[in-house]
């Protein structure tokens, strides 16, 4: 079905925290939850307290991110998501690829990152996962919407084609008019046909975005560019599900409370 409003362009997870990003077709969305799979294993740098069997938030700073690594930006990855493989590719050429469900396979590939990441590391890293946690930057269990009409804003302000997936977003809208995304703060939106989603804040942005998730260079100050353009950091929206339901690539998204741009 064709949309002429506001509609999803493209959904995402990030399987491991800091790696690759996984594009989906169409995903099911609960009540309270984060997008299904989204930074469901993290790679520990150096012993982070987590307790799989009482699972809790954690600063993002515990674990390998693209904030303070840039050599995990030169890899990219894939994950199966039957058999929990992991395939590690560095510069197109397979690498690694290993079950994260067995205690050989997270070895094999913390080995690898720990040959490869070296002296970015404080500690022998460690694949965390438990069941039905995410290892999101944020306590509360959101997910994370990128408009891609502020993203084209943004390029304007930089001068340069700025890539969406710098933000490491789950859902990107296509039609909202740029920034629209923060006028909804406090508002909810259906997104396809039981969806709603209450957008709760803005998200404040960090050296992460500085990597281009293409060649894995950090050749943008994207928080620099945003403070001198806008006088903030702040670049997409975190939205808490009120209602799951399936939502796939193409769904129309519309506010439920009245705004003077829609």
């Amino acid at each position: 079905m064709i949309h002429s409003g506001p509609t999803i362009q493209a959904i995402y997870r990030y399987p491991v925290k800091g790696l690759s990003p996984e594009s989906r077709a169409r995903t099911v969305l609960s009540a309270g939850e984060p997008l299904p799979g989204d930074r469901s294993y993290a790679i520990e740098n150096g012993p982070s307290g987590f307790d799989s069997a009482a699972p809790a938030h954690l600063p993002k700073s515990r674990f390998l991110m693209l904030m303070q690594s840039d050599r995990l930006g030169a890899l990219q990855t894939r994950f199966d998501e039957t058999t929990h493989v992991l395939t590690v590719y560095v510069e197109g050429s397979k690498a690694v690829s290993e079950s994260l469900r067995t205690a050989e396979g997270r070895a094999a590939i913390e080995n690898f990152i720990a040959g490869h990441c070296g002296d970015e590391l404080r500690g022998q890293p460690k694949l965390l996962h438990a069941r039905g946690h995410s290892f999101s930057d944020t306590a509360d269990k959101v997910i994370s919407f990128i408009n891609v009409a502020s993203v084209a804003a943004l390029e304007q302000a930089v001068g340069a084609r700025v890539n969406p997936l710098r933000f490491r977003g789950n859902i990107h809208v296509a039609g909202w008019p740029a920034w629209l995304e923060f006028d909804l703060l406090g508002q909810e939106i259906a997104i396809g046909d039981s969806a709603r989603v209450k957008i709760t804040r803005r998200i404040t942005r960090c050296a992460a975005t500085e990597v281009d998730p293409d060649s894995g260079v950090r050749n943008l100050d994207i928080p620099r560019a945003l403070m001198r353009a806008y006088g903030n950091i702040d670049f997409g929206a975190y939205g808490t599900v009120i209602e799951g339901g399936e939502i796939t690539v193409g769904d129309s998204i519309k506010a439920l409370a009245m705004s003077s741009h829609l």
